[in-house]
């Protein structure tokens, strides 16, 4: 028993070393008591739970938009003028200093538990001052660039709500514990009281909580609509470049109901297809002819155009991250892409798929400004493609192009009154997934309006979509089609005592 006692003596002794010299790099157990800690350190472990908080909530929004990456990266690309992923290098900056917040908080907690004097180290200081900063920049940043983006904190919370509420659970239900040794350290009964008050007062918080959780697929599971049809943005560009025609051959090997392109109009007259304003994103113009390379796309000829590769960038960007999946002869196929006329869209398309068009007007100095749309729709009707097949986006000369071509089923991309879209004879609306909330949804089936939402691509997003009644939206992610889960969750709504269905999030 003797030879055991240094063991017994120093194992715990040990521990409290490890913790303190991590958190305040001082390797000796310290003498004094948690209750001499002093101001500035408790100052400090407000910092850190505030920090914790911050990175938090930043960590889990750039989880959440992971749907618009490709948006982000293009955004950036427009700012700085070259391209890069930076979706990855934040994601992963971001959860390295949330992990580093997060230690940091574990040890304090500890050092509260076994009540052991805070004592942060200056190293730690200037970290978590520099990630504060950082994050609350970062975020403001985004409020002021991206603002509309934070809407999809709330959308998701639709559908990740019950379980940040169980990790919420399971985290006091953890703290309860230190609460307790803090509880029975006390000396004053003031200070006693306060803590109880306070941990209750969380408690009783979460308990409420799920009163608070609304979501579109709370609902009978024979209200669920049928399955939101699939518009292919640009194409299928998982699959091939944007824009092309093996991209658009794509989608329609996926049998898409629909396919979304850009229109501009070249320097002599031809309709082509093309999003961005210069070619430097998707051609390999830099190469080719460098001293154009940032010329608007429109201010060259078509003999010109066609002579760039529309295909390369995609495989030396790979803006998906799918390229390395694609078969030796797609390979091939991608490498030998072109740009694509609105011409050679319309004879692949017709008759297999609807057209969501939307033209971007060329330079105020090009000679076919002003008879763009007279040329795009002179080239429509001249192809023979369905008219009722085609979502006309333009906005200007909707009473000229109702009379051309009165099959077309005019399409606004903003929301107005419904005397003003019943004016316009508006028979669909096109908005972004961040525009729209359920009762308006609602308003618009009322008024016989079909509304598409762009641009989807995660599968909680489209699962919540479908439960809220979307009849159509726009998505990259064509090769997947979205399916729900074979089996229905059944929940007993307190309420009605009534059987409700939650439709899981489909997979990939």
């Amino acid at each position: 028993m003797v030879r055991h006692q240094p063991l017994q003596y120093y194992e715990p002794q040990l521990c409290l070393s490890c913790l303190t010299g991590i958190y305040g790099c001082r390797w000796k157990r310290y003498q004094r008591s948690h209750d001499d800690t002093t101001p500035w350190e408790r100052l400090w472990f407000l910092l850190l739970t505030i920090t914790f908080g911050l990175t938090l909530t930043w960590l889990y929004f750039w989880w959440e938009v992971h749907n618009d990456y490709d948006e982000f990266n293009w955004y950036l690309y427009n700012r700085m003028g070259y391209w890069s992923d930076w979706f990855v290098p934040i994601l992963m900056t971001t959860a390295a200093a949330f992990t580093y917040i997060a230690g940091l908080l574990v040890l304090a907690l500890c050092h509260i538990a076994v009540g052991q004097q805070m004592n942060l180290h200056w190293l730690h200081k200037i970290g978590l001052v520099v990630i504060l900063a950082s994050t609350v920049v970062a975020m403001s940043a985004v409020a002021q660039l991206w603002e509309d983006e934070w809407e999809v904190l709330l959308i998701s919370l639709q559908g990740t709500a019950p379980f940040l509420h169980m990790g919420a659970l399971a985290a006091i239900t953890v703290l309860s514990w230190i609460v307790a040794g803090q509880f029975a350290r006390t000396e004053r009964s003031s200070s006693q009281v306060a803590i109880l008050c306070t941990f209750f007062a969380v408690v009783f918080a979460l308990y409420l909580a799920p009163l608070t959780i609304s979501s579109p697929c709370l609902m009978e599971k024979k209200d669920l609509g049928p399955k939101p049809s699939l518009i292919g943005h640009r194409g299928a560009p998982m699959l091939a470049p944007e824009h092309t025609l093996m991209s658009f051959r794509k989608a329609l090997e996926q049998k898409l109901y629909g396919l979304q392109a850009d229109v501009t109009i070249s320097l002599d007259g031809v309709p082509f297809l093309m999003h961005d304003a210069t070619l430097r994103r998707t051609t390999n113009v830099e190469e080719q002819f460098p001293e154009l390379a940032r010329r608007p796309a429109s201010m060259l000829n078509w003999t010109v155009l066609q002579r760039l590769n529309a295909g390369q960038w995609f495989l030396k960007t790979d803006p998906f991250w799918t390229a390395s999946s694609l078969s030796p002869s797609d390979h091939r196929e991608v490498q030998n892409q072109s740009i694509c006329s609105l011409a050679e869209l319309l004879e692949l398309a017709k008759g297999n798929a609807t057209l969501l068009l939307n033209l971007r007007d060329p330079p105020r100095e090009h000679p076919y400004r002003g008879s763009f749309l007279n040329i795009t729709l002179e080239a429509l009707l001249r192809s023979g493609f369905p008219q009722h097949q085609v979502m006309w986006l333009p906005n200007r000369q909707r009473p000229f192009v109702r009379k051309v071509a009165p099959g077309f089923q005019q399409t606004s991309g903003s929301k107005e009154a419904a005397a003003s879209l019943r004016r316009g004879h508006i028979q669909r609306l096109n908005l972004r997934y961040t525009q729209v909330s359920r009762q308006e949804l609602r308003d618009y089936a009322s008024w016989n309006l079909s509304v598409n939402l762009y641009t989807v691509n995660a599968p909680w997003l489209f699962s919540l979509l479908w439960c809220a009644g979307v009849p159509s939206v726009t998505s990259d992610n064509a090769p997947i089609s979205f399916t729900l889960y074979t089996h229905i969750h059944t929940h007993q709504a307190h309420s009605a005592h009534s059987s409700r269905s939650f439709p899981a999030p489909p997979q990939w």
